[in-house]
């Protein structure tokens, strides 16, 4: 373990990275994007054949309730380790990589990979760890990815963290830096995707970064950057994509501490999970709301349940200041349903504690989060089944006041751009 980050929940990992194979087809995107477009997996099935590739190494989240998810899990690990022993990886130890990401619409986005530690992460609301959760955990998402994870020897991160660095001290000082290190991937990803570098930072980097990142967890800084009276404790992290893979990866290490005596705990792999940081300014980070697509719904009746769920609610008509406003789309048209003086900050909290209600009491509702309004739309408007509600976006700023305050945003409040922009995997990690 590198020294200089002994006390910082952020550092160098011992990164895998693939060799002697085509980046373009071994990097897929995250397995929670497009569940509810299946043509999207089938279209990577088709592409990458039986070339190495991450998608032999994940299991899209569309393929969890599938009959044959057992086997698909054991298939999966079984190709971990087929994979390393044909040496498909090179290792590059305590390393953290410098990453452009030059997304699809032009803009660049700039982050670190490394690793967090999970005896600094905690996805419970109220926590007052330096790694926090952003939205609340549904706790019967976990086990189906500890499935996943459990058992297998190597681990592939879609999950990214966010750091408040308003004077941009951390990552943007890398990107005039990269002419002295060593680049380590340089490719087109599928699907458009966009293009993606990275480079190995030099130890004099990695001393800076850790400067920096001592800086912002600096306990007057933070009580100054927020304006806190009393003794919050220190936030460094938000955890902004993945939330549930990381929340997964805390059970698994929480599982495998009760196994080990605790002097042991430290020298464990799975306290760490593998990560991406990003600056929450970074220029090219938009928040992009979730909407909700409901199926197996009568849409006329899942509006009057709403409308009476909540006292003076109507639909159509004006609507002043405080009230929430929830645009609907359906085979039959469109609308929005008016929620006058609600007791939740945001729209999506009114709604989602609705529906949260709604389907628990009918087994054969399901929800769909949809990050693109295109997509959302088009799904409701071929299903005489389903109705989907576009939320409005949440302003970026207000994150981490708002999680150090309240504590998690409602679920699926935000997305980090569109389903294409989200994290690719590529580097991996030994977990066993």
């Amino acid at each position: 373990m590198n020294d200089l980050f002994e006390t910082l929940p952020f550092r160098p990992a011992d990164i895998l990275l693939p060799q002697n194979c085509d980046l373009g087809l071994w990097s897929v995107v995250a397995c929670d994007q497009y569940t509810s477009q299946p043509e999207y997996w089938q279209r990577v099935e088709e592409r990458v054949g039986k070339t190495p590739s991450t998608l032999r190494l994940i299991l899209p989240e569309s393929c969890l309730d599938g009959p044959s998810v057992e086997t698909d899990i054991m298939e999966i690990n079984n190709t971990m380790s087929r994979y390393l022993r044909e040496e498909r990886f090179a290792l590059l130890p305590q390393t953290m990589i410098y990453v452009e990401r030059t997304l699809h619409n032009g803009k660049l986005r700039r982050g670190l990979v490394g690793m967090v530690d999970l005896e600094q992460y905690d996805y419970e609301p109220g926590s007052p760890a330096q790694v926090r959760a952003t939205e609340g955990t549904v706790l019967s998402r976990i086990p189906p990815r500890v499935a996943v994870r459990k058992n297998a020897p190597i681990e592939l991160p879609h999950i990214m963290l966010l750091s408040d660095d308003p004077e941009k001290t951390v990552i943007e000082p890398l990107a005039g830096q990269t002419g002295g290190m060593e680049l380590l991937y340089d490719f087109e990803l599928m699907e458009g995707g966009g293009h993606i570098r990275g480079w190995k930072l030099t130890q004099e980097q990695l001393e800076r970064v850790e400067q920096a990142l001592v800086a912002l967890v600096d306990p007057a800084a933070f009580r100054e950057r927020y304006a806190l009276k009393d003794a919050f404790p220190v936030m460094l992290f938000a955890a902004g994509d993945g939330n549930h893979s990381l929340a997964t990866a805390k059970e698994c290490y929480e599982r495998q501490k009760k196994l080990v005596p605790q002097d042991q705990w430290d020298s464990l792999p799975s306290r760490y999970a593998l990560c991406e940081l990003v600056n929450l300014h970074d220029e090219s980070l938009e928040f992009e709301p979730i909407h909700r697509v409901v199926f197996g719904v009568e849409p006329e009746e899942l509006l009057s349940a709403l409308e009476g769920f909540y006292p003076g609610a109507f639909r159509g008509g004006e609507a002043d200041g405080c009230a929430h406003i929830l645009p609907y789309i359906c085979a039959d048209g469109q609308g929005q349903v008016v929620v006058p003086h609600p007791s939740a900050q945001l729209p999506v909290a009114t709604l989602q504690t609705f529906l949260d209600q709604y389907i628990a009491a009918r087994p054969g509702v399901k929800i769909d989060y949809i990050h693109g309004e295109q997509v959302a739309r088009e799904l409701a408007r071929n299903r005489r089944d389903a109705i989907a509600f576009l939320l409005p976006p949440m302003a970026k700023e207000s994150l981490f006041p708002t999680v150090i305050h309240d504590g998690v945003l409602p679920r699926k409040t935000f997305s980090m751009g569109e389903a294409q922009e989200k994290r690719f995997y590529l580097e991996a990690r030994k977990i066993r």
